[in-house]
C-alpha cells in the first residue's frame, strides 16, 4: 500500500497517534515515526515502535538502524541523512498532534530538531493536524503561521470543538480522531496520482542466458532502478507491471511482478503487455548476446579442453516494441555506458530507435554501477540532455519520471514510421 511517515510533537493529544499508527497498518499502510523529544514526555518510543514494526527517531543525531528504509523496504548499503531519507520514501508526511510550537517553527521555516528539518526537506504532501488549547489555537499568530502554511501547499486539517485538556475547559483545539486522520492521509495520496488510469510497464534486472544446467552469460544488473522507478509510478497511481530478470529484491504490494530469466522471455513477456501499455521503462539490463547452443547437462572441465561459445545476437526487443508503437506511447531506454562518449551514443541510439528519452549513466564512476544504492543519470531526448547529480536510486526515479512524464503530451512524441 502506502508509507506513512508520521511526525509526534508534544501534547497530551499525542495518544491518538498511537491510534493513529495502528488503523494505518491494519488498513495495508507501513509506518515509520518521527517524535519530539517533548513528545515522549507523554507518550514514549516503544509503543509506537511496537506497533509499526520500526525504531522511532527522536534526534537528528540518532543512528537509525533501518537507514531510512520503511518496513518491507530494502536498507540503503550505506548510512543516509536520516531526514532526507524519510522523507523520500514516504508517500506523505502527516505531523499530528502539531504544536503551536511546531507549527510556528515549520511557518518560519526552522529546522532545530528531526522532525521539523524533516518537514523541511518534505517534498511529498505535508499534512498538518493542530492540537492546542483554544486560545492558542485562536491566537493570531497561530492563525497567521497556519495560512502561512497553506500558502505553501501544506494540508491543515481542522481542529475539533470539544472537550480540551484543562478539565472543564471546552472549546476549539482538540486533534481529529484517528479515522480522520487515516482518511486526511490517503486523500493526499489520492491528490497526489497525477497518473491514474496510465498503465506503466517496467522491466528491471539483467537477463541469463544459460551455457548448460548451472552456468550462464549476464550480467551484474541488481533491478533496483527498475523497482525504484515502478515503486514511484505505482505512488502517483499507474498501475504498474514490473518485468524482473533475476531480481531478488522485496516487491511491494499494489505492483504486478513477471518474473523471467532470458532475453526471450522478457522479450515474450513485454510483447504481451505492450499493445495496453501507455509508458515504457525499459530499465532492465538485457544481453545482447546469448550461447548458440544450450547444453541440458552440466559440462564437465575435466571432459575436454578449451570451451568455445559461439555467442548470436538476442532479439532488440526495445527496437521491436518501438517498431509498433501506437500514438501516445511514450517509450524510454536506458543505456548504461562505459567512459567518454556516452551522450554521443544516448543520442544516436534515441533516434535509430525512434524513443522518447534514454537514460544513460556511466558505470565507470565508482559508487554508481550495478548494484549500487545510488545513482546518477542523464535523460537525453531529442532537444535537451537533463543531468540528474548522485543520489538515492529512489530519489533518481523521481527525477528521471519527473522529465520524461512531462513529454507525454508533447507534439513531438514519435510515432510509428
Amino acid at each position: 500500500m502506502a508509507r506513512l511517515l508520521l511526525g509526534v510533537s508534544g501534547g497530551i493529544a499525542a495518544y491518538k497517534a498511537i491510534e493513529l499508527a495502528r488503523l494505518a497498518i491494519k488498513a495495508g499502510h507501513s509506518a515509520r515515526v518521527i517524535q519530539t523529544e517533548t513528545s515522549t514526555r507523554f507518550v514514549g518510543t516503544a509503543s509506537f515502535a511496537g506497533i509499526t514494526g520500526a525504531p522511532v527517531l527522536v534526534s537528528e543525531f540518532e543512528p537509525d538502524p533501518l537507514r531510512g528504509a520503511f518496513p518491507g523496504d530494502d536498507a540503503p548499503a550505506h548510512a543516509p541523512i536520516g531526514h532526507l531519507e524519510l522523507v523520500e520514501r514516504a508517500d506523505a508526511f502527516l505531523i499530528a498532534p502539531a504544536s503551536a510550537n511546531t507549527i510556528a517553527k515549520l511557518a518560519a521555516g526552522q529546522a532545530d530538531n528531526l522532525l521539523t528539518a524533516a518537514a523541511l526537506a518534505c517534498r511529498r504532501p505535508l499534512i498538518v493536524a493542530p492540537a492546542m488549547n483554544g486560545a492558542m489555537y485562536e491566537h493570531p499568530a497561530t492563525q497567521e503561521n497556519l495560512a502561512r502554511l497553506r500558502e505553501r501547499g501544506a494540508t491543515v486539517l481542522e481542529p475539533g470543538t470539544g472537550s480540551l485538556a484543562s478539565l472543564g475547559e471546552f472549546g476549539v483545539g482538540r486533534l481529529p480522531e484517528p479515522p480522520e486522520l487515516l482518511a486526511a492521509f490517503e486523500d493526499a495520496l489520492r491528490a497526489g496520482r497525477e497518473l491514474d488510469g496510465l498503465k506503466v510497464l517496467v522491466t528491471a534486472g539483467g537477463t541469463r542466458e544459460p551455457i548448460d544446467a548451472v552456468r550462464f552469460v549476464g550480467n551484474r544488473s541488481s533491478g533496483r532502478m527498475g523497482f525504484a522507478l515502478a515503486e514511484e509510478a505505482a505512488r502517483r497511481g499507474a498501475e504498474v507491471t514490473v518485468v524482473a530478470a533475476n531480481v531478488s529484491l522485496s516487491r511491494r504490494s499494489g505492483i504486478e511482478y513477471v518474473d523471467v530469466q532470458t532475453a526471450e522471455e522478457l522479450a515474450a513477456a513485454c510483447e504481451a503487455r505492450f499493445e495496453a501499455t501507455d509508458v515504457l521503462l525499459m530499465a532492465a539490463a538485457v544481453a545482447d548476446y546469448r550461447p548458440e547452443l544450450a547444453h541440458k547437462g552440466k559440462l564437465k572441465k575435466d571432459a575436454a579442453g578449451e570451451l568455445d561459445l559461439h555467442l548470436v545476437r538476442t532479439t532488440d526487443v526495445l527496437a521491436t516494441l518501438a517498431a509498433r508503437r501506437r500514438p501516445g506511447q511514450l517509450l524510454v531506454g536506458f543505456a548504461a555506458e562505459h567512459g567518454d562518449g556516452a551522450l554521443a551514443y544516448a543520442r544516436e541510439k534515441l533516434e535509430r530507435k525512434g524513443l522518447d528519452a534514454i537514460v544513460v549513466n556511466d558505470v565507470s564512476t565508482p559508487g554508481i554501477a550495478f548494484d549500487a544504492p545510488e545513482n546518477e543519470v542523464t535523460v537525453v531526448t531529442e532537444d535537451s540532455a537533463l543531468q540528474v547529480p548522485r543520489a538515492a536510486k529512489a530519489q533518481v526515479a523521481t527525477a528521471i519520471l519527473d522529465a520524461v512524464l512531462s513529454r507525454r503530451s508533447s507534439s513531438d512524441m514519435k510515432v510509428p514510421r
